[in-house]
């Protein structure tokens, strides 16, 4: 298949490695060291199960679910080739 300048495979390449950026971004964002006892937002306690299931949590699960809500993802992926982009 002719894909102008681009080589075959660079559209996989371009999935592959949009992927990749978002696992890593979500492998950031855990939480890592001892986990709270109580929640740094509202100081409920924290159930023992969630405590021991995230490593560093410091969030209960009402508290958390705000947060996740309001975090926002571009989508916009910056290795794309320039071929690609003037599609």
């Amino acid at each position: 298949m002719a894909t102008g300048w681009a080589h075959d495979g660079a559209v996989q390449e371009q999935i592959d490695s949009t992927i990749d950026d978002a696992v890593q971004r979500a492998r950031q964002q855990l939480p890592q060291g001892p986990s709270a006892e109580f929640c740094e937002s509202c100081d409920e306690l924290i159930p023992q199960g969630r405590r021991e299931a995230i490593p560093g949590v410091q969030l209960c699960i009402a508290c958390q679910t705000l947060v996740d809500q309001e975090a926002t993802y571009s989508g916009y992926n910056r290795r794309g080739s320039k071929d690609s982009q003037l599609r």
